[in-house]
């Protein structure tokens, strides 16, 4: 059975990027969300086994969202995919709930393997 991946991105075009690029992978995009807070709703209704989570969303942003995501989900690796990455990184841990931070320009799919060889 392929793995349900939630993508969580404010910009439609991007989560149709993002949607081609885990179904190509042999992955199912079981859901989309806008932002942190729909993130959580869907999250709760989907049960996903990976989550990619955009950092910079209207009402709750990824960091906010990614700290919920881990109490609702706990051993769901989230995700944080961001043009931020460097800075992120630069912080020296990564944000509570976050599995990885892959920048926009990085392999997406690769890191998603990853995350999911870590459950």
């Amino acid at each position: 059975m392929p793995h349900c991946v939630l993508i969580v991105d404010d910009n439609i075009q991007l989560r149709r990027v993002i949607r081609g690029l885990v179904e190509s992978a042999g992955l199912e995009a079981c859901g989309e969300a806008v932002d942190g807070l729909d993130a959580i709703d869907k999250a709760r209704e989907l049960k996903p086994d990976l989550i990619i989570l955009d950092l910079s969303m209207p009402r709750m942003n990824g960091i906010d969202a990614a700290r919920e995501l881990s109490e609702i989900c706990p051993d769901v690796p989230i995700v944080l995919y961001t043009m931020h990455a460097d800075v992120i990184r630069r912080a020296g841990e990564l944000p509570i709930g976050v599995t990885a931070v892959v920048a926009k320009t990085e392999n997406l799919v690769a890191r998603i393997f990853e995350s999911l060889a870590l459950v």
